[in-house]
């Protein structure tokens, strides 16, 4: 048992849930699944010691309900809550709520969860640390005369981007004054609407940028980082496939990048994993923070397999009240890892969404392979959440074993009974664009548009 914690309520679901449960009882500290009623059969509530149910399928009435969390942990005897992501885990009113109940958070501080999710604070915290940013106005806009002043020093084209915002969500372009007096309006009322914040701020926009992101810990004295993640392969700013470490830096780009997420980790006293993401521009090699995720990330496996740490072990034992245990010097990058993120969405239809019940699953095994999944033959997945099925993920002595085993692991999955993302990863493995490494942010739709325009589904 880890610490001060002694039981361990899990309020999240899906794969991500399954895995704090796994890592929790390798630690010997005892599980509550904190499941809607749409979940009650669920792989995290079959694994749990116990399970909670905390309300209907929707979400808003069950996990994101946080007296039904809070319930749940009193009801439990639990004494530390895991939000893994998405839902409350970057919710400082969340955290909060915990602590004052009584229980252990397991992530930074409600003061350090707010602080770097007002991105404008994140911005002048990084600046203060040494951090470099993207050029952009100095702080929050709220009227348009004060954004086209802003927008002079910063130049066109630039963001638009909600202060609150997260998760690709409340972006907008403007590549002359005439497009931000139409776009600026749009874009507080999209912000106001999705994080009940309507500021914003300007950024820079970079054309050809990577999407690189810096995986640290910390013990709220010392941190260190666990190296860097490439993860410019997106859909409408959500990532598809990553991969660590990045295929373009060079050793002193890699010093230079992970170097100044420890030194901002630092300056925060922060406590658990996080992620600092920064952009990479092609044409000039300069890097620069964006913002900070105060959780787990989807995409930590390939960290793990990097570097052979645990991660969300890691998180119990610090918030168990453990020091880190760890010197930079002792974390030493070991060849490469890619994951492929297996969705519930049809590729051919636009990727609509597509739960169903799972028929035949097979997934691949053999050196280098690991799946993080939450279905089982028979399972019902639910139409209300993620569509996030599965993860795959391999690792190798290097990008080309690594890219080797990947072809080899889609080829060795077998999913039926709805559609899913897995034939995407088969045609993007095949693609010589990929194996160079030769993409930015923008390389996946534009190769998904030229498909749908060749009549490719």
């Amino acid at each position: 048992m880890t610490g001060s914690i002694n039981k361990l309520l899990v309020a999240n679901r899906g794969e991500i849930a399954v895995r704090i449960i796994r890592a929790a009882k390798a630690l010997g500290i005892p599980t509550v699944a904190a499941c809607s009623e749409a979940d009650a059969d669920s792989m995290a509530a079959r694994m749990a010691d116990e399970v909670q149910i905390i309300g209907p399928a929707r979400a808003d009435k069950s996990y994101l309900n946080v007296q039904a969390l809070l319930g749940a942990l009193q009801a439990s005897g639990a004494n530390a809550v895991h939000p893994g992501y998405g839902f409350l885990s970057e919710n400082a009113d969340f955290a909060e709520a915990v602590v004052e109940a009584g229980a252990i958070f397991v992530g930074p501080s409600a003061e350090t969860i707010r602080r770097m999710g007002d991105k404008a604070e994140a911005r002048r915290t990084a600046q203060a640390a040494g951090v470099p940013v993207v050029p952009g106005s100095p702080g929050e806009l709220f009227d348009l005369d004060s954004a086209l002043a802003a927008a002079e020093v910063v130049g066109f084209p630039l963001l638009i981007k909600a202060s609150a915002g997260g998760g690709g969500r409340g972006i907008r372009l403007a590549r002359d004054a005439a497009q931000l007096a139409e776009e600026f309006p749009r874009a507080q009322r999209e912000a106001q609407t999705a994080f009940g914040n309507g500021a914003v701020y300007l950024e820079r926009f970079i054309g050809r940028a990577r999407h690189i992101e810096v995986q640290v810990l910390g013990d709220g004295k010392h941190a260190v980082h666990l190296f860097e993640r490439e993860c410019s392969l997106q859909r409408r700013r959500q990532k598809i496939f990553e991969e660590a470490p990045s295929p373009v830096l060079s050793a002193e780009q890699r010093e230079q990048l992970c170097s100044s997420a420890v030194r901002l980790t630092q300056a925060l006293g922060y406590q658990g994993a996080g992620t600092l993401e920064y952009l990479y521009d092609d044409s000039t090699g300069e890097f620069f923070f964006i913002e900070m995720n105060t959780r787990i990330q989807v995409e930590h496996p390939i960290s793990e397999l990097i570097t052979g740490i645990d991660l969300v072990q890691a998180m119990l034992r610090i918030a168990g009240g453990e020091p880190l245990g760890l010197r930079q010097s002792d974390i030493r990058l070991n060849g490469a890892a890619l994951q492929m993120r297996l969705n519930a969405e049809d590729p051919a239809r636009d990727f609509f969404p597509s739960p169903g019940k799972v028929e035949q699953l097979i997934w691949p095994q053999g050196a280098g392979v690991r799946v993080d999944s939450h279905l089982y033959p028979g399972y019902a997945v639910p139409p209300y959440y993620d569509s996030l099925l599965a993860k795959l993920i391999v690792h190798g002595r290097d990008r080309g074993e690594a890219l080797a085993r990947a072809r080899l692991a889609v080829e060795h999955t077998t999913l039926t009974g709805m559609a899913s993302t897995l034939s995407l990863h088969r045609e993007l493995l095949a693609e010589p664009w990929l194996e160079q490494a030769d993409f930015h942010t923008g390389t996946l739709e534009t190769w998904l548009a030229e498909r749908r325009a060749g009549g490719v589904a």
